[in-house]
Parts: structure tokens; C-alpha cells; sequence
């Protein structure tokens, strides 16, 4: 899904200390192709039936031990992450229309020294 959203981009992961990656590039080239995939991958991840319907089956199953639960979990919890990141990212480049009657949460990034991926093609 290359897109244009004024020359920036969130990435679908995060550098190594877990801050947000960007990607300043006009939406074509091979960073913004391989984010392409990786989005890609991860809805189709955290989309899956096959994960939903093992979540249903698990709390379905009264055997299904505390270790598998946690298990389960974790894997819904990074599914979801992934999720909300391709959100924050495809959201960013909606435009909102502006209503004085609601409030909207910001869709800037943290302050919190995002790494920045520059491509020139």
C-alpha cells in the first residue's frame, strides 16, 4: 500500500530501542516496498481465522492450562500491536475534517526522538 502522506511514514516496526520508525520518501522505493510487505504480513497475522478461532477454541477448552493461556495471549497482544501501528500509520495520512464540536486525539507522533529512515530513489 504505497502511499503518499506529505513525505512521511510510520513504519511497521520500531528501531532497536523501540522507539517508532518514519520513512521520509515520496512512497516509492525499496523501504517503503518492504514496509508494504511487512504490513501486509501482519494483518494477515493478526487477522487470521486460524488465530481467532484457536483463541475461541482455548477459552472454549476448560483444560487449557494458565502457561497456554498466557501464551495465547501474548500472541493476540503482538497481533494487536501490529495492528494499531498499521492503523497510527494509515490514519496519519486520512485527513480528519474539523469539528469544533468533537474532540479528536492527536495523530502526531510522540516526541519521544522517533528514528527517522530517509530514501531517495
Amino acid at each position: 500500500m504505497t502511499r503518499d502522506m506529505g513525505g512521511v511514514r510510520l513504519l511497521p516496526w520500531t528501531g532497536a530501542d523501540g522507539k517508532p520508525c518514519y520513512l521520509v520518501s515520496d512512497g516509492t522505493g525499496p523501504v517503503a516496498s518492504l514496509a508494504d510487505t511487512v504490513e501486509s504480513v501482519q494483518l494477515a497475522i493478526a487477522m487470521a481465522d486460524d488465530l481467532l478461532d484457536h483463541a475461541a477454541d482455548m477459552l472454549a477448552d476448560r483444560r487449557a492450562t494458565p502457561a497456554q493461556l498466557r501464551f495465547l495471549v501474548a500472541r493476540m497482544g503482538e497481533a494487536l500491536t501490529d495492528v494499531r501501528r498499521i492503523a497510527e500509520s494509515r490514519g496519519a495520512c486520512v485527513s480528519l475534517p474539523d469539528s469544533k464540536s468533537e474532540s479528536r486525539p492527536s495523530r502526531r507522533p510522540s516526541a519521544a526522538s522517533p528514528v527517522q529512515t530517509e530514501e531517495k530513489n
